[in-house]
């Protein structure tokens, strides 16, 4: 434990000071300061903690998850496991997301595993789509959100699934190879014998989760800051003067599911808030966008895959979404 403070000290002194920064910033309206802080910076730094404290769980979660897959795991059980037809591939590991409980903050740690395993990228972005987005519990906040809905968990599920597999089709088809930075290959790059003692594989597993939440921590960290000061400062009402068309409140939808990161288990709740102001397409765009991809996800990736990689992954999620909502809107 030692070795590895020592490995992250920086990051871990970091963090202290962050947490004590925004500890004084909560508890400033209970004893004076030698300053006034503006209301906005304190409810930015209330959406941070949210979204920070919303996250924290889900990470480490991932990050266990993803230390059994990198010392129980090993290359022989990927092989033996994974179709070698692409498109079998695909439709198994948006399956096995579907029925994996995993929320988006948690999510890129297990895939940056499972492709360092062997598992080839097409397969793991069918994974990486479809886990926070349709999965039980999701689906369930979803038909609780909208009032015992099930046409909108339904569609969620469904047209969820399909853009899954159309962005994970369109990678396979534009990138080949496990597209992940030469740096982070060469750094978690370990064996691990099964002759090794559980005690040690378990100690191993362990290190490589602490390991894994320092890598993913600080991305996280930054994304939900830029979340809390989009939330803080960007003109909301505008936006929501500008959706009156279709493809404008679908566009707007959109972008404020990037923006706002929430947790997919979460989401369902905050765009029934929208169902009066915008029409059912635009909220399940947003209900479908955000899980997918979200701001501070789109850091944690930048940090684990190549910049055109993301940037190309981005762009599919983006267009297939758009493309799919306008495509059925009309009979929803």
């Amino acid at each position: 434990m030692n070795r590895i403070l020592r490995n992250h000290i920086i990051d871990f002194t970091g963090m202290v000071f962050i947490g004590l920064a925004l500890m004084l910033l909560s508890f400033s309206v209970h004893f004076q300061l030698p300053f006034k802080l503006s209301p906005s910076l304190l409810n930015l730094n209330t959406i941070f903690l949210s979204i920070l404290i919303e996250a924290l769980p889900f990470v480490l979660i991932g990050v266990l998850i993803a230390g059994m897959i990198q010392v129980f795991v090993t290359e022989e059980h990927i092989r033996r496991w994974i179709p070698k037809n692409r498109f079998l591939a695909i439709m198994m590991s948006c399956v096995i997301g579907a029925l994996f409980p995993a929320c988006e903050c948690g999510i890129v740690p297990i895939v940056r595993r499972l492709v360092g395993k062997g598992v080839p990228i097409h397969a793991a972005i069918g994974f990486m789509l479809t886990g926070p987005l349709i999965n039980p519990i999701v689906i369930a906040s979803t038909y609780m959100a909208f009032g015992n809905d099930v046409k909108i968990a339904s569609l969620r599920m469904g047209l969820g699934f399909f853009i899954a597999i159309i962005t994970a089709f369109l990678v396979s088809l534009f990138f080949k190879g496990h597209q992940l930075k030469s740096s982070t290959l060469t750094t978690h790059s370990h064996s691990h014998s099964k002759k090794e003692a559980f005690s040690k594989r378990f100690w191993d597993m362990l290190i490589h989760s602490i390991d894994e939440f320092f890598d993913m921590g600080k991305y996280l960290i930054i994304g939900a800051f830029l979340a809390a000061f989009v939330q803080t400062y960007l003109p909301a009402k505008a936006l929501l003067e500008a959706g009156s068309g279709t493809v404008s409140s679908i566009a707007i939808m959109m972008g404020l599911a990037y923006v706002l990161s929430l947790c997919s288990e979460a989401d369902a709740f905050i765009g029934a808030s929208f169902s009066s102001i915008f029409p059912t397409s635009a909220i399940l765009s947003f209900l479908i966008f955000g899980p997918m991809m979200d701001l501070k996800n789109t850091l944690m990736m930048l940090s684990v895959f190549r910049v055109k990689f993301v940037i190309g992954v981005l762009a599919f999620i983006i267009s297939t979404v758009f493309i799919t909502i306008m495509l059925v809107q009309g009979f929803i």
